[in-house]
């Protein structure tokens, strides 16, 4: 006969371990693989719009680098947090790779001295910047709004580190209207 005693102490230690497990799964996978992100600001304006719910994963830029298009969610400058305030995270498009020479000029952006098509923004950039060239291992990102978006124009260091950024958005699940893969162009 089955000591009920017994069995019932298994089912609480069977239950704990299973809570458990799934509890360091949860944050493992968070932490590593993918996690879902809002849009708070309209500087990625048309292609997100506020309020917009995300998937941001994380494990292609362990085995690829970042290409023009992508779009990433990354740690800001420090410069861009008031002190005392925590630190969030931003999401832009990376224009500008590693050894590019980039300039804004005459509402349009040049890479190497060539413009490039952008159909994703908003409006053309009523600003000139550089040209100044992207160092090793940094990106240069912009908003799709590029004349409402706080970015490498005008950040004092203008250069995203790629140990800054967290992902790439990949896919909207919110709202169900708009729920589709996310495109470089």
């Amino acid at each position: 006969m089955v000591n009920q005693k017994n069995q019932g102490a298994n089912i609480w230690v069977e239950s704990l371990q299973t809570i458990g497990l799934s509890v360091v799964l949860a944050l493992g996978i968070r932490q590593f693989v993918a996690e879902a992100r809002y849009i708070p600001t309209g500087s990625m304006e048309p292609t997100l719009q506020v309020n917009d719910r995300l998937v941001v994963e994380k494990l292609s830029y362990y085995f690829n680098s970042p290409e023009r298009g992508d779009i990433v969610v990354f740690w800001p400058p420090a410069e861009l947090t008031p002190e005392g305030q925590p630190r969030n995270a931003f999401i832009k498009r990376i224009v500008g790779l590693p050894g590019d020479t980039v300039e804004v000029s005459d509402g349009q952006v040049f890479i190497n001295d060539e413009p490039i098509e952008e159909s994703y923004i908003k409006a053309p950039p009523n600003y000139e910047w550089g040209p100044e060239t992207v160092p090793t291992e940094s990106y240069l990102v912009f908003g799709d709004n590029r004349n409402n978006s706080v970015d490498s124009h005008a950040w004092r260091e203008p250069f995203l580190p790629e140990d800054q950024i967290i992902g790439k958005a990949v896919v909207r699940f919110w709202p169900p209207s708009r729920v589709g893969l996310l495109n470089r162009d």
